[in-house]
Protein backbone atom coordinates (compact mmCIF):
# COMPACT_ATOMS: atom_id res chain seq x y z
CA UNK A 1 0.00 0.00 0.00
CA UNK A 2 1.41 3.31 -1.09
CA UNK A 3 1.01 6.73 1.00
CA UNK A 4 -2.10 8.70 1.51
CA UNK A 5 -1.91 12.37 0.35
CA UNK A 6 -3.35 14.95 1.59
CA UNK A 7 -4.15 17.63 -0.31
CA UNK A 8 -5.83 20.75 0.58
CA UNK A 9 -8.29 22.57 -1.32
CA UNK A 10 -11.97 24.26 -1.63
CA UNK A 11 -15.25 22.58 -2.85
CA UNK A 12 -14.80 23.69 -6.60
CA UNK A 13 -12.60 20.39 -6.30
CA UNK A 14 -13.80 18.40 -8.41
CA UNK A 15 -12.51 15.17 -6.82
CA UNK A 16 -14.40 16.38 -3.84
CA UNK A 17 -17.82 16.99 -5.60
CA UNK A 18 -17.48 13.37 -7.05
CA UNK A 19 -16.71 11.69 -3.45
CA UNK A 20 -19.63 13.85 -2.22
CA UNK A 21 -22.20 12.45 -4.80
CA UNK A 22 -21.30 9.15 -3.87
CA UNK A 23 -21.71 10.18 0.12
CA UNK A 24 -25.10 11.32 -0.96
CA UNK A 25 -25.89 8.25 -2.47
CA UNK A 26 -25.04 6.53 0.52
CA UNK A 27 -26.69 8.75 2.41
CA UNK A 28 -30.13 8.48 0.75
CA UNK A 29 -29.95 4.60 1.51
CA UNK A 30 -29.05 5.21 4.76
CA UNK A 31 -31.77 7.43 5.80
CA UNK A 32 -34.64 7.24 3.47
CA UNK A 33 -37.31 9.19 4.22
CA UNK A 34 -35.44 11.69 5.69
CA UNK A 35 -32.55 12.06 3.51
CA UNK A 36 -34.18 15.14 1.86
CA UNK A 37 -34.45 16.90 5.73
CA UNK A 38 -30.35 16.48 5.87
CA UNK A 39 -29.89 17.22 2.22
CA UNK A 40 -30.85 20.73 2.84
CA UNK A 41 -27.75 21.55 5.63
CA UNK A 42 -25.37 19.67 3.46
CA UNK A 43 -24.93 22.33 0.41
CA UNK A 44 -21.09 22.36 -0.80
CA UNK A 45 -20.98 25.47 -2.91
CA UNK A 46 -18.52 27.67 -1.12
CA UNK A 47 -16.71 25.59 1.14
CA UNK A 48 -13.03 26.69 1.43
CA UNK A 49 -11.86 24.09 3.85
CA UNK A 50 -11.82 20.56 2.12
CA UNK A 51 -9.21 18.14 1.91
CA UNK A 52 -9.31 15.03 -0.49
CA UNK A 53 -6.97 12.23 0.11
CA UNK A 54 -4.95 10.38 -2.17
CA UNK A 55 -3.99 6.85 -2.90
CA UNK A 56 -2.04 6.38 -6.09
CA UNK A 57 -3.26 9.32 -7.80
CA UNK A 58 -7.07 8.03 -7.11
CA UNK A 59 -9.23 10.08 -4.57
CA UNK A 60 -10.32 8.27 -1.55
CA UNK A 61 -11.88 9.84 0.86
CA UNK A 62 -12.68 13.44 1.75
CA UNK A 63 -14.07 15.80 4.68
CA UNK A 64 -14.42 20.08 5.16
CA UNK A 65 -14.86 22.19 7.70
CA UNK A 66 -16.62 25.50 7.85
CA UNK A 67 -17.19 27.90 10.18
CA UNK A 68 -20.10 27.49 12.87
CA UNK A 69 -19.31 30.00 15.50
CA UNK A 70 -16.08 32.03 16.27
CA UNK A 71 -14.66 29.34 18.16
CA UNK A 72 -15.99 26.47 16.75
CA UNK A 73 -15.41 24.94 12.89
CA UNK A 74 -18.05 22.32 11.90
CA UNK A 75 -16.90 19.28 10.41
CA UNK A 76 -19.12 18.42 7.15
CA UNK A 77 -19.11 16.26 4.59
CA UNK A 78 -16.75 13.15 5.84
CA UNK A 79 -16.22 10.41 3.79
CA UNK A 80 -14.25 7.36 2.45
CA UNK A 81 -14.86 4.98 -0.70
CA UNK A 82 -16.48 1.67 0.79
CA UNK A 83 -13.05 -0.07 -0.99
CA UNK A 84 -10.62 1.47 1.24
CA UNK A 85 -12.79 1.89 4.54
CA UNK A 86 -11.44 0.38 7.62
CA UNK A 87 -7.68 1.35 6.49
CA UNK A 88 -7.55 4.58 9.29
CA UNK A 89 -8.05 7.03 6.11
CA UNK A 90 -10.81 8.75 8.12
CA UNK A 91 -9.13 9.50 11.36
CA UNK A 92 -6.15 10.81 9.19
CA UNK A 93 -8.80 13.44 7.90
CA UNK A 94 -10.45 13.98 10.52
CA UNK A 95 -6.85 14.73 12.41
CA UNK A 96 -6.22 16.96 9.45
CA UNK A 97 -8.97 19.05 9.31
CA UNK A 98 -8.39 19.75 13.33
CA UNK A 99 -5.28 20.82 12.86
CA UNK A 100 -6.37 23.44 10.16
CA UNK A 101 -9.24 24.23 12.52
CA UNK A 102 -6.76 25.08 14.74
CA UNK A 103 -4.51 26.92 12.21
CA UNK A 104 -7.68 28.89 11.71
CA UNK A 105 -8.11 29.70 15.58
CA UNK A 106 -10.75 27.97 16.39
CA UNK A 107 -11.05 25.98 19.41
CA UNK A 108 -13.38 23.34 18.79
CA UNK A 109 -14.69 20.96 16.22
CA UNK A 110 -18.41 20.21 16.67
CA UNK A 111 -20.21 17.64 13.72
CA UNK A 112 -23.60 16.02 13.48
CA UNK A 113 -24.15 12.46 12.40
CA UNK A 114 -26.92 9.97 12.29
CA UNK A 115 -28.26 7.06 14.22
CA UNK A 116 -27.93 5.06 11.05
CA UNK A 117 -24.27 5.77 10.69
CA UNK A 118 -22.83 3.69 13.82
CA UNK A 119 -19.18 3.36 11.77
CA UNK A 120 -18.81 6.97 12.02
CA UNK A 121 -20.16 7.61 15.58
CA UNK A 122 -17.73 4.96 16.79
CA UNK A 123 -14.56 6.78 14.50
CA UNK A 124 -15.84 10.22 16.01
CA UNK A 125 -15.86 8.81 19.84
CA UNK A 126 -12.36 6.48 19.09
CA UNK A 127 -10.81 10.10 18.23
CA UNK A 128 -12.10 12.32 21.54
CA UNK A 129 -15.30 13.43 20.47
CA UNK A 130 -18.19 13.32 22.95
CA UNK A 131 -21.78 13.50 22.40
CA UNK A 132 -23.76 16.77 23.51
CA UNK A 133 -27.04 18.13 23.07
CA UNK A 134 -27.91 18.56 19.76
CA UNK A 135 -27.69 22.22 17.91
CA UNK A 136 -28.99 24.50 15.27
CA UNK A 137 -31.47 22.87 12.84
CA UNK A 138 -30.93 19.52 14.78
CA UNK A 139 -32.17 20.17 18.15
CA UNK A 140 -35.07 17.57 18.09
CA UNK A 141 -33.94 15.72 15.36
CA UNK A 142 -34.39 12.23 17.05
CA UNK A 143 -31.86 10.73 13.91
CA UNK A 144 -29.39 13.21 15.01
CA UNK A 145 -26.60 13.03 17.10
CA UNK A 146 -24.22 16.28 17.63
CA UNK A 147 -20.88 15.85 18.87
CA UNK A 148 -17.74 18.00 20.14
CA UNK A 149 -14.33 18.22 20.64
CA UNK A 150 -11.93 20.66 21.87
CA UNK A 151 -8.90 21.40 20.55
CA UNK A 152 -5.44 21.11 21.49
CA UNK A 153 -4.63 24.83 22.75
CA UNK A 154 -0.80 23.75 23.08
CA UNK A 155 -0.65 22.16 19.89
CA UNK A 156 2.10 23.85 17.24
CA UNK A 157 0.26 24.90 14.35
CA UNK A 158 1.79 25.72 10.90
CA UNK A 159 2.10 29.80 9.76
Amino acid sequence: MSDLTLIRTNSDNTDFRQLVASLDQDLAIRDGEEHAFYAQFNKVDAIKEVIVAYQDKTQVACGAIKSFSSAAAEVKRMYVRPDYRNQGFAAKILTALEQWAAELGFSECVLETGKKQPEAIALYQKVGYQITLNYGQYIGVDNSICMAKPLNPNRKTLK
